[in-house]
């Protein structure tokens, strides 16, 4: 599936240096396209002065779970180095089309070194050269430079290469504005928001046979985000974006929760 934003299906908060807290935030999303709901979201966030933490779960629900079950969990550990990300260690399992898919990454001196890819790169996609895996970060760091910059900058101008082990991803993210985002049965949050509008261009990693100008057109998005839980960044509070799979489809917050601020991620 081609997504700007699932890896973007994500989100994420950062506090500014000088806070010297911790942010431990659990958020819940539904994600629904063309009316139905299609994704379930559970994410948390252990975001630091110093560096961050982040778990994201997601599965099909509804009429598409029925036809194809698939869940996915990634996590990623990592520093902040001058407000930008510097992965540890990524991780990713799951299953997608009743195929078990693995991924583990660790970076050497900002290198990814991809230390398990199942299946592997040749059974399904072209081989990603070297030279591109250079500078990128996983997608869950670049959301969370992202979702630092909001924090500290209030704007959204990021732009940030991702290798997930087996694609390489151009995101760039602009500043639109704030927007009131009016009430919605499907959400628990509504009133004033920032909006930061994105899109992602596959560089590299194509699926075999699809290395083509279609495959290559960006895909786009937009996320909102505000400061809805006391001791916590501004939250990504919906995102819309486009999928191959879906088309068009919006995730929604239906849930926030925060620990207070007195430990430390645990890595």
């Amino acid at each position: 599936m081609r997504s700007a934003a699932v890896p973007l299906l994500l989100c994420l908060s950062a506090a500014p240096a000088a806070a010297q807290q911790v942010a431990q935030v659990h958020l819940s999303y539904k994600t629904y396209a063309a009316g139905v709901q299609v994704v379930q979201v559970e994410a948390f966030f252990g975001l630091g002065p110093w560096n961050y933490h982040i778990d994201l779960d997601y599965h099909t629900t509804g009429f598409v779970g029925l036809l194809d079950h698939g869940h996915q969990t990634n996590t990623v550990r990592g520093l902040w180095d001058d407000d930008h990300a510097a992965p540890a260690e990524f991780f990713g399992e799951g299953v997608w089309r009743g195929q078990q898919r693995r991924t583990l990454i660790d970076y050497n001196h900002g290198v990814p070194v991809v230390k398990d890819l199942q299946p592997p790169q040749r059974t399904e996609r072209e081989p990603v050269p070297p030279v591109l895996q250079l500078h990128t970060m996983d997608t869950l760091s670049a959301l969370a430079q992202l979702m630092r910059k909001v924090e500290l900058t209030n704007s959204c101008e990021t732009t940030v290469r991702t290798y997930d082990g087996r694609r390489v991803l151009a995101v760039v993210a602009h500043t639109a504005g704030q927007e009131k985002l009016e009430p919605n049965s499907r959400s628990i949050y509504s009133g004033p928001a920032l909006r930061c509008d994105f899109e992602g261009s596959e560089l590299a990693g194509f699926l075999l046979g699809e290395d083509d100008p279609e495959h290559r057109k960006p895909l786009h998005g937009t996320a909102w985000f505000a400061p809805m839980l006391p001791g916590a960044p501004p939250l990504p509070v919906r995102i819309a974006f486009q999928t191959d799979w879906f088309g068009w489809a919006t995730m929604y917050l239906t849930a926030a929760t925060a620990d207070a601020p007195d430990a430390a991620p645990n890595d």
